[in-house]
């Protein structure tokens, strides 16, 4: 497994809440959730291209 990035991050805590409900509906971590939105986002940003490790090269 690839070296992951450590990073403090402050949320509001009702935010905080929303990411919990969120991640439990999709039976994930508030870590990986958070995680997933920002993959999601980027690819979004992107314009819908993955990422060179995801496609495999």
């Amino acid at each position: 497994m690839a070296d992951r990035k450590h990073f403090l991050l402050r949320l509001d805590p009702k935010l905080h809440r929303e990411l919990e409900a969120m991640a439990q509906q999709e039976m994930r971590s508030v870590n990986a959730q958070i995680e997933w939105i920002l993959r999601e986002a980027v690819q979004r940003w992107r314009g819908g291209r993955k990422d060179e490790k995801e496609r495999g090269g």
